[in-house]
């Protein structure tokens, strides 16, 4: 079982720039992907979808590449190093003449500080030119660095859905001692309105055997009115099931969401049918166990 949210990133060197891949995902009914790739790299579109299906069927996925004007190094003095050699001195210098000019214009004064030298600076590296797709080895570093950000990020959809599984499984534990007991009292519940009804009729004073055919034909009456039996066999049936679902691979949200919905039913059912308070509590406490397990397979791929 998945999640439908994640996050993946990597990165890589490429052209001596730092390309960078992330991927993201919030819930949806569908598997709905947009994507954010340099201009020029429209040609990848459809090789980046096919691989973000492979492993996601549903959610709202979003993937960004973005570069940027250095390379990543593994030594804090030789990222300085790349840092300086990536900045153009002589266009920041340029710029810096542009804003003195601006300035003196509108008789505003004009002081230079590192603040805004790194501004200028920082600027100049995001606005470094995109990388061609022409070469294929391009392009599979490309595919390669996306790749990896689409493993990190099917790693913690998968992280998860672990979670939500436990969570899961603890529910349907709950909701299945719930329907025992339920079971346990339902063959208690005719006898208690028989004797309830005998009490009735004796306090009222009226000369009624217990055992003329309209007092039995009442709690007759009565008894197949709140039978729950069909009920909880289905109700069993159903749990077994969205407990099996639940350990099976692949998508589960909407199978899951049709079972919850008869869950639903046949504890709305045995709710009305009942007609025995001890029930109706344990009833409730199966309502909200169901709402809470929506409101969670909701997040569910």
């Amino acid at each position: 079982m998945k999640s439908m949210t994640g996050y993946g990133r990597a990165t890589a060197t490429l052209g001596g720039m730092t390309l960078t891949v992330q991927v993201s995902s919030v819930n949806r009914k569908v598997l709905d992907i947009s994507l954010s790739l340099p201009g020029d790299w429209d040609a990848l579109e459809p090789e980046v979808r096919e691989a973000i299906r492979s492993i996601a069927a549903r959610g709202k996925v979003h993937l960004r590449a973005e570069l940027s004007g250095r390379a990543l190094t593994g030594e804090a003095g030789a990222a300085a190093d790349d840092r300086a050699a990536a900045w153009d001195e002589t266009a920041i210098a340029a710029t810096l003449g542009q804003l003195r000019e601006l300035a003196h214009a509108q008789s505003i004064p004009f002081t230079p500080t590192a603040d805004l030298l790194w501004r200028i600076a920082s600027a100049q590296e995001q606005s470094a030119p995109a990388i061609s797709i022409e070469d294929p080895l391009t392009q599979d570093i490309i595919m390669a660095t996306i790749d990896d950000a689409l493993r990190a990020f099917a790693a913690m959809r998968a992280k998860e859905g672990e979670a939500l599984l436990v969570d899961f499984l603890g529910r349907l534990e709950q909701m299945q001692r719930l329907v025992e007991a339920i079971a346990r009292r339902a063959p208690e519940v005719p006898i208690a309105h028989r004797e309830q009804l005998l009490r009735r009729l004796a306090e009222s004073g009226l000369d009624l055997d217990p055992e003329e055919e309209r007092v039995l034909k009442e709690i007759a009456l009565f008894a197949d009115r709140c039978d729950i039996t069909e009920e909880l066999t289905r109700l069993r049936s159903h749990l077994e099931q969205f407990t099996a679902l639940l350990r099976s691979e692949g998508e589960i949200g909407r199978k899951a969401e049709f079972i919850l919905q008869e869950i639903g039913r046949e504890v709305n059912t045995i709710g009305a049918k009942a007609n025995d308070l001890e029930i109706a509590r344990q009833v409730i406490e199966l309502k909200n166990e169901l709402d809470r397990l929506r409101e969670q397979i909701a997040n569910v791929e």
